[in-house]
């Protein structure tokens, strides 16, 4: 059986700021639709991605901002950095992490990573692929984690 993830819900407090703030990000706008005053939902898609992202009225019972840890993977972090940077996107600068790896994100009090586990600023020394990452937050506070693949490991 093959499963492919097709949508993530983004909990968000203010439609059309997450909109314009998405939009700013440069994925692409799928959906805005409404129907009737209680009804709204926004779906984006992030270039080359094939699962989107979705938000609206009512559409998920987790707090605004509460959704920490979601991946983006770009060939080259450096590009990513520059052209967000160049968007007005507020990204943390590259890092890479002690051990190698790193998984998670940081934002405010939520901290995603294991013990032992050290930021350590600029690209992995060897440009390792799955090894350099940059972080940025919506307006909400739901945290993404970019992290630069070269070559992807066997199976993917």
């Amino acid at each position: 059986m093959k499963l492919k993830l097709e949508m993530i819900v983004l909990p968000v407090s203010d439609i059309d700021r997450a909109k314009a703030f998405y939009e700013k990000v440069g994925f692409r706008l799928d959906v805005d639709y409404t129907a009737g005053e209680d009804f709204r939902i926004v779906h984006f898609t992030p270039s080359g991605s094939e699962c989107s992202i979705m938000f609206g009225e009512e559409m998920t019972p987790l707090a605004p901002g509460s959704l920490q840890g979601l991946y983006l993977i770009v060939d080259d972090i450096e590009e990513a950095h520059a052209e967000l940077t160049g968007r007005g996107i507020e990204v943390s600068e590259i890092f890479h992490d002690a051990g190698g790896l790193f998984h998670g994100h940081e934002s405010g009090d939520v901290t995603h990573r294991r013990p032992g586990q050290q930021r350590l600023a600029g690209l992995h020394p060897e440009r390792a692929s799955y090894g350099s990452f940059l972080t940025f937050s919506d307006p909400d506070g739901n945290g993404w984690v970019i992290q630069e693949v070269k070559q992807r490991h066997p199976g993917r």
